[in-house]
């Protein structure tokens, strides 16, 4: 049976830091969903995942920067302006730009007029992955053509935008989503406080397509005097707090044979270098930058510990239920994390892994704790892996979406 057809707007495809997003759209194809990608950015990335190569939905990339395109930017534009839903989606958009006026809010309307102008006759709704940007882009277009749109908000998009936009875009009365999706109950518990109505907001946990890994590997206790190799995996931005735990690294006794592994680009990269330099702990550690999924997972399959030491960062930017602690959950990997955000949601602190402060004082006091008693690590692993696989798997989350994007679709025809 064929459904209606989506567009789908993301920030960039394909993208290996949002394995989470390729593996809902993946899903959600192979149940028979229609839609096409349109992204806002170009790759650039150097690898891809092997489950980007499974998406068959075709993709469309939308000026990043509109004075590269100026001819298909004014097309767009002129179009736009014929459109029926042109009053108002300028309307919002001046609205907008009023309280934001920004190089990046005209961007994401000169986004959304070639959205709006080269989408098929047979699009009927629009799903934005994050609530910020691609919203913004998703709800003009949608205004423009007079369809339905609906989002799904993770992490930095819930807590770094400003509560006005939020508000309105969780609003009927201001052009805003038929409904969002967003994968924390911390999350959703926010934004169903600032929508018009709360049940506009429903809690998805991703979850793990568990098809997508190996079976966890038949691990032998560690014996405490062996050597003890950490890894993790996660940009290194300020919310990760990897300048935490290389400060921690440092205070780690001369008697403990270590080795920390680092899976993972970012911006602070060179920072975070010179200060493993300046500890002299740089021969214990091995940055081996953005890496895809099977060399990510045959690094937890050889690793002692999974550390994730997430903090809330001075912009408010925090971490959702990062992927990551799953995906080493599924390996069986012991986890040391922060009880920052939604974290909790899977991990009960000394059942199904560790919460620390993220001081390095209490980082280390942790990983001592892991390295010195094993049978700790292995027990609170085997907790992990069945907390996975009993409440955390993708199935339920993406037939939840299917069904609200095939109501939102059904209400536009």
């Amino acid at each position: 049976m064929s459904h209606p057809k989506l567009a789908v707007v993301v920030k960039g495809w394909p993208r290996l830091s949002e394995t989470f997003i390729a593996q809902e759209l993946v899903a959600l194809e192979e149940t028979g969903l229609e839609f096409d990608i349109w992204s806002l950015r170009h790759p650039t990335d150097k690898k891809t995942h092997p489950l980007h190569d499974r998406l068959q939905a075709k993709i469309h990339y939308l000026p990043e920067y509109l004075r590269n395109e100026p001819r298909r930017v004014a097309t767009a534009m002129g179009a736009a302006a014929e459109m029926p839903g042109f009053d108002a989606a300028a309307a919002a958009y001046a609205a907008d730009v009023e309280r934001d006026d920004t190089a990046n809010r005209r961007r994401r309307w000169g986004q959304a007029c070639v959205m709006a102008a080269e989408m098929p006759e047979d699009v009927a709704g629009i799903y934005a992955h994050f609530l910020h940007t691609p919203s913004s882009v998703a709800r003009y277009a949608a205004i423009l053509r007079g369809m339905p749109w609906s989002f799904s908000a993770h992490a930095k998009d819930i807590w770094t935008s400003p509560e006005w936009e939020l508000r309105e875009k969780l609003s009927a009365t201001s052009h805003g989503a038929a409904f969002g999706a967003t994968c924390t109950g911390f999350g959703a518990e926010h934004l169903q406080g600032l929508a018009d109505t709360p049940s506009r907001v429903d809690l998805v946990y991703h979850g793990l397509d568990l098809s997508r890994f190996p079976a966890p590997p038949e691990r032998t206790l560690r014996n405490a005097s062996a050597p003890f190799h950490m890894m993790s995996v996660g940009r290194l931005v300020e919310k990760k707090g990897f300048d935490n735990l290389i400060d921690a690294l440092a205070l780690l006794p001369a008697s403990l044979n270590w080795h920390w592994t680092h899976i993972g680009g970012g911006a602070l990269d060179a920072v975070m270098r010179d200060r493993a330099e300046a500890h002299g702990i740089a021969d214990r550690i091995t940055w081996r930058g953005a890496c895809d999924q099977p060399e990510v997972i045959d690094a937890m399959r050889a690793a002692d510990l999974f550390v994730l030491p997430s903090r809330i960062a001075a912009d408010g930017d925090r971490d959702g239920l990062p992927n990551v602690l799953m995906e080493a959950a599924s390996q069986k990997l012991p986890i040391l994390s922060t009880p920052v955000s939604a974290i909790p949601e899977f991990i009960d602190s000394g059942t199904h892994g560790v919460l620390s402060d993220d001081a390095p004082a209490a980082l280390v006091e942790a990983m001592q704790g892991f390295a010195s008693d094993p049978t700790q690590g292995a027990a609170m692993a085997e907790a992990a892996y069945a907390r996975l696989t009993q409440d955390f798997l993708m199935h339920p989350g993406i037939e939840h979406l299917k069904r609200r994007l095939l109501a939102m679709l059904a209400q536009a025809g």
